[in-house]
């Protein structure tokens, strides 16, 4: 299982939020690409990148910032999500070093987007379903929905996306731990692997998830707990390496 570092881009610079409030942001770093290098430098095999901006806009919005870390670190892979809502701005990633792109809420809107990402460009794309109590919701968050997130993850398995990343919202920046069974549900709903998202706060959530890879969970996505020190992403990605079901 990944470790997967998160860098969150607002304004240019790397923020988190609680639970998706743009007002409640925390900036860490005004160098997005110096804290690339530093989770790099810790071992991290995979970056996940989120443009807050992009994400509310509609269309990418830190997109120089982005294309800056997949220069500076080209043999990593990256992933993005925040406003990739058309096929231009997918190929566009892709030929900056961008090696997945992340639909959120445009797969829930329109999911025959997401059938036509993946036809253009087989294993790059991947769905973002955020919940709240299993209801998926969109727009930055501001918009909870009446739609199953493990009903949607059916039929993008279909379509082949290369894997979903499930943010738990009611934790996500909240460092109250990371919720295991909403997603190892995730998980079983369908083959795609799922990379789980929000709440993560210490090496316990780690090897909580870790318990249950094997049924499907490939990555988890760390961001406010790497930032404060209560994960670290070193120990973390070796405790994973070293797990044995």
């Amino acid at each position: 299982m990944l470790v997967i570092p998160a860098i969150d881009l607002k304004d240019g610079e790397c923020v988190r939020l609680r639970q998706g409030v743009m007002d409640d942001s925390t900036v860490f770093s005004d160098d997005p690409v110096a804290m690339a290098g530093k989770w790099v430098a810790a071992g991290a095999r995979r970056l996940h990148l989120v443009d807050l901006n992009g994400a509310f806009d509609g269309k990418p919005i830190n997109g120089e910032v982005v294309t800056a870390i997949a220069k500076a670190y080209p043999d990593l892979p990256i992933q993005i999500g925040g406003g990739i809502r058309s096929l231009n701005t997918i190929e566009a990633y892709i030929d900056a070093g961008v090696n997945y792109l992340i639909i959120g809420t445009k797969a829930v809107k329109e999911p025959e987007f997401v059938s036509e990402a993946c036809r253009e460009f087989p294993n790059h794309i991947i769905v973002g379903l955020d919940a709240k109590d299993g209801l998926v919701a969109t727009d930055g968050w501001a918009e909870v929905s009446t739609l199953q997130a493990t009903e949607l993850a059916k039929r993008f398995e279909q379509d082949g996306v290369s894997s979903i990343v499930y943010t738990d919202i009611a934790r996500d920046g909240m460092m109250q731990g990371v919720n295991v069974e909403a997603t190892l549900a995730m998980a079983l709903a369908s083959s795609t692997p799922v990379i789980a998202s929000g709440g993560i706060t210490n090496i316990d959530d780690i090897k909580a998830l870790c318990a249950v890879s094997s049924q499907g969970i490939c990555g988890a996505i760390t961001g406010r707990a790497i930032y404060e020190g209560t994960l670290d992403v070193a120990e973390a990605q070796a405790y994973s390496d070293s797990y044995k079901v």
